[in-house]
This record gives C-alpha cells, sequence and structure tokens, in this order.
C-alpha cells in the first residue's frame, strides 16, 4: 500500500477508533498507521509516523484537538486535519479552522462520505459541512465589505482563485509560472486588501464571491 493515503485516528473514545479504523481498512487506497487517545498523544505520533491525514476529534482531555492543531502547524507537519466531532457551536468550528484544519465534518458521516473527504483533503481541497461554511462566511461577511474585491489585481483574482482550489504556494507558482517569493507577496496582498485573517477565509471570500481558478 505504498500509494495509500496514511491516516492517523485522534480520538478519546477507544469505540469511536475502533469503529473507524474497521470501516477505512476495508478501502483500497486508504491506510490507518496508527492511534492516539489525545491531544498529547495524537501530535507525537503525528510526528513519528508522518501521516498524510489526521482525523481529530475537537474535545479530549489534556490538549484538545484545536491545541494539537496549533502544535501541529508550530511543528511545521505537513498531515492534513480532518476534524471529526459531534460538536457543531459556532465558538467549536471556527477556531478548529482558524487553527489550520483542512476540512470539520461530524460522527454521524456516511461512512462512504467520510471516505470521499479523506480522498478529497488529501488532494488538497478545503472540505467543509454546508452549515459550517455559512458560518464562517456569515463572519467573513460581517468582518470585509462587499467591495473589495475590486481593489485586487488580475493577478491577485488568478491567484486567489486558486488557493480556493485547494492550491498550495508551490502548485500556484507552477500554474502562474511564478516564483514562491511571489506567490506569498500575493498572497499577503490578498489578505490585506479584503481584510481577510488566512488562505481559509480567503477561499471561502472566493467561493462566495465567484472567483474560480
Amino acid at each position: 500500500m505504498a500509494d495509500a493515503i496514511k491516516v492517523l485516528l485522534v480520538d478519546d473514545h477507544q469505540v469511536v477508533r475502533r469503529g473507524l479504523r474497521t470501516f477505512l481498512e476495508v478501502q483500497d487506497d486508504i491506510e490507518v498507521v496508527g492511534e492516539a487517545a489525545d491531544g498529547t498523544e495524537g501530535v507525537a505520533r503525528a510526528e513519528e509516523l508522518r501521516p498524510d491525514i489526521v482525523l481529530m476529534d475537537v474535545k479530549m482531555p489534556g490538549m484538545d484537538g484545536i491545541d494539537a492543531l496549533r502544535k501541529l502547524r508550530e511543528l511545521d507537519n505537513p498531515a492534513r486535519v480532518l476534524i471529526v466531532t459531534s460538536f457543531t457551536e459556532q465558538r467549536t468550528v471556527v477556531p478548529a479552522l482558524r487553527a489550520g484544519a483542512a476540512g470539520y465534518v461530524y460522527k454521524d458521516v456516511d461512512p462512504d462520505a467520510l471516505a470521499a473527504a479523506i480522498r478529497s483533503v488529501h488532494a488538497g481541497h478545503i472540505l467543509l459541512q454546508p452549515e459550517v461554511a455559512g458560518a464562517l462566511l456569515s463572519q467573513e461577511e460581517a468582518n470585509s465589505g462587499q467591495g473589495r474585491g475590486g481593489s485586487l489585481t488580475e493577478r491577485e483574482r488568478e491567484v486567489l482563485g486558486l488557493i480556493a482550489d485547494g492550491r498550495s504556494n508551490r502548485e500556484i507558482a507552477r500554474a502562474l509560472v511564478l516564483s514562491e517569493k511571489t506567490v506569498k507577496t500575493h498572497v499577503s496582498n490578498i489578505l490585506m486588501k479584503l481584510d481577510l485573517a488566512d488562505r481559509t477565509q480567503a477561499a471561502l471570500w472566493a467561493v462566495r464571491h465567484g472567483v474560480t481558478g
């Protein structure tokens, strides 16, 4: 399974981890490489195993999922994190995405939909439940004016469209035949002009306003 998507399960409930493992292990392109029962163990295992995807619960004893996300970003761990939780409140959703989650689904998600979510996040896409996207869009619209998109240059709009498509700076640089440094400058300008905090907000803004790659 050299080409399989390597997944780490981080959840404080053993029954949940067992259920996820049982389902995922029958997928030809997904390999469960490890488990962890809290955020601290999850970060350590992610550093040890270097998975492609971490399925992370939010509420756990000790270090919770949001703090674990922040720690992984501090360590520059390349794993993309898909939050899998039963909590639906906006006060839980938004901090998780701000901390760097690449997707957010609920524990009652259909198993096939979960596998599809893992593949989508692994491909570089941002994956959100419709109501989660709505919560973030509400915040974005409250914090940024509708008319600010007009201040973007044509090149910045191209970069923004590729951000919305889930592309990394390196991938954007290749697509537009630019240096990564130039792309980083464009991304910084986009966030400043639209008064947005991060790439997740930028991707949502792009989707909301029809800017595509």
